[in-house]
């Protein structure tokens, strides 16, 4: 009698886990430097009249220091992570199977997702509120150029990989 077994899950070892892990965590570092990075430039170039003070271009300021330092560090971290992750995965494509990988893929798309879905219904309910302003249109936008980007990434890496 033939049994249809599935091949076992080869199991990643700890530096597997920290280097996905670190992967990810520089990801939405990464993201979230940037998307803060579009925001303080907003502030500064778009100011609001009604909350527009020294005080505030000051910590406008501060927030793109803070952004640029961030992505400065970790957006190179991120990609030579990516790099060098792809590089063993192409060597032994058994590793493209660990479950840390898939379990931290699927909750950035999970993340991306619902970034995605609450960005547009902030839009939709403060254009409903007749409260859409320049400022707050761009901000929109920087989080979902975002949001969709990291989705479609990775979306397409798995599809790529034959793993949806």
């Amino acid at each position: 009698m033939e049994q249809n077994r599935e091949m076992p899950v080869p199991r990643a070892t700890p530096r597997d886990f920290f280097l996905h892990l670190l992967l990810f965590i520089a990801l939405y570092i990464s993201v979230i430097s940037f998307i803060m990075l579009i925001w303080q430039y907003v502030n500064v170039l778009l100011p609001d009249p009604l909350t527009s003070d020294y005080y505030s271009a000051q910590s406008a300021y501060s927030g793109i220091r803070w952004s640029i330092s961030m992505l400065v560090i970790f957006f190179p971290v991120f990609i030579g992570l990516s790099w060098y992750m792809d590089k063993l995965d192409m060597a032994n494509p058994e590793r493209r199977k660990f479950r840390s990988k898939k379990w931290l893929t699927y909750f950035t798309l999970f993340v991306a997702a619902l970034t995605i879905i609450v960005d547009l219904v902030t839009l939709i309910y403060n254009l409903l509120g007749g409260e859409l302003t320049l400022n707050f249109a761009i901000k929109v936008l920087a989080v979902l150029f975002a949001a969709v980007l990291v989705f479609g990434y990775y979306f397409w890496d798995l599809k790529k990989k034959g793993e949806e």
